[in-house]
């Protein structure tokens, strides 16, 4: 004998019936909703082509603290600088970039900073008195923190932006702190000025 299926679950049933069907008509619509590029001679496209290029070099999974990846559009090529301290993402960095609507040549000039175990450990140093700073704990909470911690053979580079002059100065003052460092340099950008 075949019951009947109650009221409640035949709810639920339709419901995801319903759901299965609608879905790819609505990925299709969210499809055409999104802006397409603008054309590569317009005056708006290398203000979209730079925020591709940030938005692409942001989503790198081995982007981190110890990295600092610069970028400079000219026209439809991509010219990429920095360092890296895996050889990985330069490569990563080149590919996701290369593959950006519009690119035509994609110049990498990525440094990737030589392995040491001295280096590994001033970049940990470096991270933990820069970020305890009370000052400087709030650009620990991005997912890929501002302040960015460059060691190349015990020297060190401050890279990225700050709020304040102030905060530049403090995680200057923090970096000099920490032992065997043989320079540091504090190119950190005060983005109100």
């Amino acid at each position: 004998m075949i019951r009947p299926i109650p009221s409640s679950t035949r709810k639920i049933l339709v419901s995801v019936l319903a759901l299965i069907l609608v879905l790819p008509f609505a990925s299709a619509t969210f499809a055409a909703v999104k802006k397409a590029p603008p054309a590569s001679d317009s005056p708006e496209y290398p203000a979209w082509l730079t925020n591709q290029v940030r938005h692409q070099l942001v989503l790198l999974p081995f982007y981190s603290v110890f990295d600092n990846l610069e970028y400079q559009v000219q026209g439809s090529k991509v010219v990429l600088m920095g360092q890296v301290v895996e050889p990985v993402l330069k490569g990563d960095a080149g590919a996701a970039v290369k593959h950006i609507e519009g690119v035509t040549a994609v110049d990498n000039q990525i440094q990737v900073l030589p392995p040491s175990p001295m280096d590994w450990q001033i970049r940990r140093a470096e991270y933990r008195a820069i970020y305890r700073s009370p000052n400087l704990q709030m650009y620990q909470l991005r997912s890929v923190p501002t302040i960015h911690i460059i060691v190349d053979n015990g020297h060190v580079t401050l890279e990225g932006a700050v709020a304040t002059q102030a905060d530049k100065n403090v995680a200057g003052l923090m970096a000099n702190q920490v032992p065997y460092v043989f320079s540091v340099t504090n190119n950190l950008r005060v983005e109100n000025s």
